[in-house]
């Protein structure tokens, strides 16, 4: 089962991650006028709990720079990571926490922790990939216990990107033939690309200028790469969608065709006061300049979505 986040409406920087049954989740470039947002009805399926890894799969050109940038932001999801300024990427994950709250009296955790990571600076399947391709990527890693994430490089063109999808998050049998309680184990991933030189406007958004819509300045990105803070955003939408919907049933709001998740049903929002065309009242450093609402593990900053609380029924941003 795949999440897609699809580009349906070209209308700037809003981003719905949409779980379609055929298995794709998809970011939609939709409309920025900020829906008022409903509960997110639970479906009864399993949220990933206990101790998880991320695995990281590269495919194409990144260079050690930009693949730390990822890499340090997963470790800042744990709360057990290097003491972070606040507010925190840590703070920021814990919102995901209020769904297992939820579901259960006795809630399980999930705990994050960073875990392989496998270069492919070759193009082993070419620099034109299909949506089975990714998922063919995505079982490289290890399977048991894990997230495989999934990240293409600016010259590596995937089916739908750009034009449907900056990215996607769903779930596949294991390759392994790996069974639990007599049942093929299903394993999660998501696929997020590079949107530097093919489509900033549609998928590195506030970095770079909208293709419609509002075309207020772009802001400067925290770590000074468009298309990997670009990433960043979208990964952590994607990290929030399979948290807490990773097989599809899970909690997610509105048709079954085309629902929203954790960081989608909040779109172009990151911090108080947002409205089309304006991120939000962000933290800008005194340096470089760059816009942030998050600090992060090696004191790195970044730029998170808001989420979705449950708790309170409203969209959650940090600052």
């Amino acid at each position: 089962m795949v999440s897609f986040i699809s580009i349906r409406h070209f209308l700037p920087f809003l981003f719905v991650i949409s779980l379609f049954h055929v298995g794709y989740a998809a970011r939609k470039l939709n409309e920025l006028v900020q829906q008022q947002p409903l509960l997110l009805e639970y479906h009864n399926g399993p949220l990933l709990s206990g101790k998880i890894s991320i695995n990281l799969i590269w495919y194409g050109k990144f260079k050690p720079s930009q693949r730390a940038i990822v890499s340090d932001f997963i470790t800042s999801l744990s709360s057990s990571s290097p003491s972070q300024d606040q507010p925190s990427v840590a703070t920021w994950w814990k919102t995901t926490e209020k769904y297992y709250h939820l579901t259960s009296k006795n809630p399980s955790s999930l705990k994050l922790s960073l875990g392989e990571q496998i270069l492919d600076e070759t193009y082993s399947l070419g620099k034109s990939l299909t949506g089975k391709q990714i998922v063919q990527l995505a079982s490289k890693g290890e399977q048991m216990n894990a997230i495989n994430v999934v990240l293409t490089s600016s010259d590596v063109a995937v089916e739908g990107f750009c034009s449907s999808r900056c990215g996607t998050h769903g779930s596949s049998s294991s390759s392994k033939n790996v069974q639990v309680k007599g049942k093929n184990y299903k394993f999660a991933y998501v696929w997020v690309g590079n949107s530097e030189t093919q489509c900033p406007g549609q998928c590195a958004w506030p970095f770079h200028q909208p293709i419609y819509g509002p075309q207020s300045p772009p802001l400067v990105a925290p770590n000074n790469d468009v298309g990997l803070d670009g990433i960043v955003i979208n990964l952590a939408s994607l990290l929030a969608g399979t948290a807490t919907n990773p097989f599809g049933n899970g909690y997610f709001q509105g048709p079954a065709e085309a629902p929203l998740e954790a960081a989608s049903a909040c779109p172009g929002v990151y911090g108080k006061g947002a409205y089309p065309g304006y991120a939000g009242d962000l933290l800008v450093d005194s340096v470089t300049g760059a816009s942030y609402n998050a600090h992060g593990a090696n004191g790195r900053k970044y730029l998170l979505p808001a989420l979705y609380d449950p708790s309170t029924s409203s969209c959650s941003t940090l600052v």
